[in-house]
């Protein structure tokens, strides 16, 4: 008998058809039971719990932050490398006269003389 008692209690009844005709707006609840007032204190427990989490968080930070400067050190490294062998494949493919008379360099132009390298 006690459970059919608890039975009725918990069943929920049909809110009927409100007189404004919003049936849309829902039943409002007491004031009291909405606020959630906080405890001042958590207990040790709970903040061991969030130290932990945080501790957890953090190191997983920073190991995605690490993986990320890894990857962009890595790509500048390729594309430094890769600027290198350019320029050297560059040098390579270049066709070069060799100047042998040295008194040809003194009778050149300064315009002419910015294109001379030596190697």
């Amino acid at each position: 008998m006690a459970s059919s008692k608890n039975d009725v209690k918990n069943v929920k009844i049909p809110r009927g058809k409100p007189k404004s005709g919003r049936v849309w707006k829902s039943e409002k609840k007491k004031k009291s039971t909405v606020i959630n007032v906080k405890p001042l204190h958590s207990s040790w427990k709970k903040k061991q719990k969030d130290r932990l989490q945080l501790k957890l968080l953090k190191s997983y930070e920073k190991e995605l932050k690490d993986n990320a400067r890894n990857a962009k050190e890595e790509r500048r490294k390729r594309t430094m490398e890769k600027q290198k062998r350019r320029e050297e494949n560059e040098r390579k493919s270049q066709v070069v006269q060799v100047i042998k008379n040295t008194s040809k360099i003194k009778k050149m132009k300064k315009k002419q003389l910015r294109y001379i390298e030596n190697r």
